[in-house]
């Protein structure tokens, strides 16, 4: 069973990514959405504080809590889910996704003032030569050249229409433009002297700031005729293992700012139709959160030592098996953060990024594998970093082929 819970910033948020910023002169650049660790470190913190339990004995492994363990032994709770949402004011919730690394968007294009293309897996014309390892390369066939336009994310109709099979072309029911659901103010910040205790001479930089929209603004706030928004924006968190808080406050991203939890009953994200997939035996999985591979941009599950004649890699995890025919896996991010009980950083691991698509055929799993994978992520038993699949890292979506 998993609880869902809607995140609603109260104030600003500074979501820092991974690049260094604090030098005179500087630029923090902020992360949306952050890294779902984020909200694993603010709904475990509010747990053990409901608890009474002594977080520095819990910093110094030696506390622990039934559902979130150890520090050094992680339990039961896991992020199952982290996304960019909005709740509307009956209470309803609905996930906003990034578009797949397969979907590209057009404004503009011909006749039309906004379209969508989906990469198609197509193998190589003779004596084309790359360096990819996998049989097919994704392509986007296009009459005409395109420049894509970005700032666009799937609503959850959209994201159904995506996990059926089916391209997301109707710009007012499956999109979305971010400039709806946030808006960057620009913080200046000073260096501080930690031994003087006062602020540092030449130490200041700027970083950004993230509004996200409430019920009530406008996208544009100089337009008094414009009609206001009808939802909040903020995350959709969902917790398998544990029961998290559904109301109060918690602290969230940097400097702690203040977010209100709200209860999400009853919630079922969009899912495709497994037995469909399994009849026509192929199938895409697509990264939800940032993967964490041992093989790079290869899924757990992927052994790149067995490969069919063609050159396609076996993929085998939690009873769902098949070939690896393509990849669609944008340039590696690197995924690190801070760890408050050990009061350090977190290693910086290189990670496939959100929205990267593998195609499988020869699929041979059931529903219920399907299902169970999508629900575990691209996890090995035994896990080999239990601590990263308890804050939501290598999520997975599957989706018609």
């Amino acid at each position: 069973m998993s609880t869902s819970v809607f995140i609603e910033p109260l104030d600003v948020l500074l979501l820092r990514g991974n690049k260094l910023f604090g030098d005179p002169g500087s630029h923090g650049e902020a992360l949306i959405p952050p890294w779902p660790s984020v909200a694993a470190g603010a709904l475990r913190s509010r747990m053990l504080a409901d608890a009474g339990i002594d977080l520095a004995a819990f910093g110094d492994n030696k506390a622990s809590h039934p559902p979130i363990g150890k520090r050094d032994e992680p339990g039961p709770f896991t992020v199952a889910g982290f996304h960019l949402a909005r709740r509307y004011a009956d209470g309803r919730a609905e996930l906003l996704m990034a578009p797949p690394a397969d979907l590209v968007v057009f404004e503009a294009e011909g006749d039309r003032l906004f379209a969508v293309a989906r990469m198609a897996p197509t193998p190589p014309a003779a004596g084309l030569a790359s360096s990819a390892e996998l049989p097919l390369l994704p392509v986007l066939a296009q009459a005409d050249r395109h420049k894509p336009a970005g700032g666009y994310w799937l609503t959850e109709a959209g994201f159904g229409k995506y996990l059926a099979g089916r391209v997301p072309d109707d710009a007012q029911i499956d999109w979305v433009k971010s400039n709806a659901l946030w808006q960057f103010e620009h913080r200046v910040g000073v260096g501080l002297d930690a031994a003087q205790r006062r602020a540092k001479d030449g130490q200041l930089f700027s970083m950004q700031a993230v509004a996200m929209l409430k019920r009530g603004h406008r996208l544009d706030r100089r337009n008094e005729k414009e009609q206001p928004v009808g939802y909040d924006v903020g995350f959709l968190a969902t917790v398998s293992g544990a029961e998290p808080p559904t109301s109060g406050l918690v602290r969230l991203g940097g400097d702690g700012r203040a977010a209100a939890l709200h209860p999400v009953n009853d919630y079922r994200p969009p899912a495709p139709d497994y037995e469909a997939i399994v009849a026509a035996r192929c199938c895409r999985l697509l990264l939800t959160s940032p993967g964490l591979f041992a093989g790079g941009w290869l899924p757990s599950g992927a052994n790149a030592a067995t490969r069919r004649a063609d050159g396609a890699i076996r993929f085998e995890l939690h009873g769902v098996s098949g070939w690896l025919v393509c990849a669609a896996v944008p340039r590696a991010e690197v995924v690190s953060g801070w760890d408050l009980a050990r009061w350090q950083p977190k290693p910086a691991l290189r990670a496939a990024p959100t929205g990267s698509v593998w195609w499988l055929d020869e699929l041979d799993a059931t529903p219920d594998a399907l299902r169970k994978l999508a629900e575990t992520g691209l996890w090995r038993e035994p896990c080999d970093d239990a601590a990263r699949r308890a804050e939501g890292f290598n999520r997975i979506a599957i989706a018609a082929y």
